[in-house]
């Protein structure tokens, strides 16, 4: 699993879903649903796909699960960091050279867009690619063709494009500093990723598949979070979004020597947090239980501890522990715990 981070589809019984593995995604909220139908409806077409969002959200995991799902599987999927790119060796890095075509240049090169021949090029950091570049790719964009640095003879290529970026492209081309041309080129099929903090369904799990991955890693056998740490993790605003996400349940198992990781586990910032999960009296919102628990039972234990704390009121026990009405609802019935419920929302 990349850094960037996780994903799937997952339904709520844990059941086998076609869509669970796409890509390394991971995740239940409708905001995630949302954005692997789309990579379903456009991951079998040759369409240029722009995929947006905030650092670490999983734009490459996106890009890997169209490739991965479309008639291209079988050839390369070749990923440009267009950000990591001196201006001096775009151009060639991009469109290859011919022996001789500049000092250095030793023998002939073919670009990452031959290199792709048949796959996909995935454009990373899109915003990033200089202004005086921008005319040339919109040629390869429009024409699927290619000319090396030092020739003068063009080179078909047969690529998908998938472009990728966190910044705002349509203010980019408002201040000068991205072709409207190319911007609507790259436009084709828009997905943007919702940030972490507006989707808190994926955090348990996303927390679970690291935990599984870091166990197998380290040889560690940790049983997954205990409610005190999940309900903080859920209310944390995660600006680093999955990659942090991913990089702090890295960090707990390795570090913890207790069966469940607890809140000393994880980062100083999440323990600082002012969004962590407290009662009126500073009394820690959720306890560990004494006995070990399935990943199931650990969600029945800390609903029902939320329904305890807000006297059964559905709505405050959702906004506690960071669900939605619809969620708390599926949650209550399928854990039988509609005797808790003392007020309808």
């Amino acid at each position: 699993m990349n850094e960037n981070a996780a994903v799937s589809r997952r339904v709520p019984e844990r059941t086998p879903d076609p869509a669970r593995s796409m890509g390394g995604l991971l995740g239940e909220s409708e905001a995630l649903r949302r954005v692997l139908h789309h990579v379903d409806l456009v991951a079998d077409t040759d369409a240029t796909v722009l995929v947006t969002g905030e650092s670490g959200t999983g734009k490459e995991l996106v890009a890997r699960a169209i490739h991965e799902r479309s008639h291209r599987r079988q050839h390369p999927l070749v990923k440009v960091n267009c950000a990591s790119i001196p201006e001096t060796l775009f151009e060639s890095e991009l469109f290859g050279h011919a022996k001789g075509a500049f000092t250095g240049a030793l023998q002939d090169r073919p670009g990452r867009f031959e290199a792709a021949q048949g796959g996909t090029v995935m454009l990373d950091e899109i915003g990033e690619v200089p202004l005086a570049m921008q005319p040339k790719l919109l040629h390869v964009l429009q024409e699927k063709e290619v000319e090396r640095v030092g020739e003068t003879r063009a080179r078909k290529v047969d690529v998908r494009i998938v472009a990728a970026t966190n910044r705002d492209l349509a203010a980019e081309v408002e201040a000068g500093r991205f072709r409207r041309d190319l911007y609507f080129r790259l436009k084709v099929i828009p997905i943007e990723i919702p940030p972490l903090r507006a989707r808190p369904e994926d955090v348990a799990p996303l927390a679970e598949a690291f935990v599984q991955r870091f166990n197998a890693e380290f040889h560690k056998s940790l049983q997954g979070l205990d409610p005190a740490a999940l309900g903080l993790m859920r209310s944390y605003a995660w600006p680093g979004n999955v990659r942090e996400l991913r990089n702090a349940i890295e960090r707990a198992v390795l570090l913890s020597d207790r069966p469940w990781i607890a809140p000393a586990d994880l980062p100083s910032e999440l323990r600082a947090s002012e969004a962590r999960a407290e009662t009126p009296s500073g009394e820690a919102a959720f306890r560990l239980p004494d006995q070990g628990l399935s990943m199931d039972e650990l969600e029945r234990e800390l609903l029902r501890q939320a329904l305890e704390r807000t006297r059964g009121n559905r709505t405050q026990a959702a906004r506690l522990l960071g669900m939605n009405r619809d969620r708390i609802r599926y949650r209550i019935q399928k854990f039988n715990l509609e005797d808790a419920v003392r007020e309808a929302p």
